[in-house]
């Protein structure tokens, strides 16, 4: 049976992994083993931090509608409670915009919630 080197292949999957190496420090983006290790690493840490980015944005909202609402004199867990019980149904994220762009607007929403909260 004759041998198969398989040179092509093999120079097309490392040329591959070397590509994606592109840009890292040291012998990382020039040693096939080495790039290979990091590329494998690297795609561990993208899986993770997609999801991490989601709870990191929360809790960016969370913080600046928090410290808007205190501004309004009421809590941030108040605040969301208020809005549930006038049926209220706005998102972090917007509030958040509302509370750095649009200060009157969200103050009339603290009033809503205040208002829910003393009946």
């Amino acid at each position: 049976m004759p041998r198969v080197k398989g040179g092509t292949v093999t120079r097309r999957r490392r040329k591959k992994i070397l590509k994606l190496a592109k840009g890292y420090f040291g012998s990382k983006n020039t040693l096939f083993k080495v790039a290979k290790q990091q590329v494998m690493k690297s795609g561990m840490y993208a899986f993770r931090d997609r999801r991490q980015t989601k709870r990191n944005f929360r809790r960016l909202w969370i913080v600046r509608i928090n410290a808007a609402a205190r501004m309004n004199d009421i809590s941030y867990s108040r605040l969301m409670n208020g809005l549930k019980l006038a049926g209220i149904t706005i998102n972090r994220k917007m509030l958040s915009e509302l509370a750095i762009q649009d200060m009157n607007a969200f103050s009339k929403l603290c009033e809503q919630a205040k208002k829910e909260l003393a009946k």
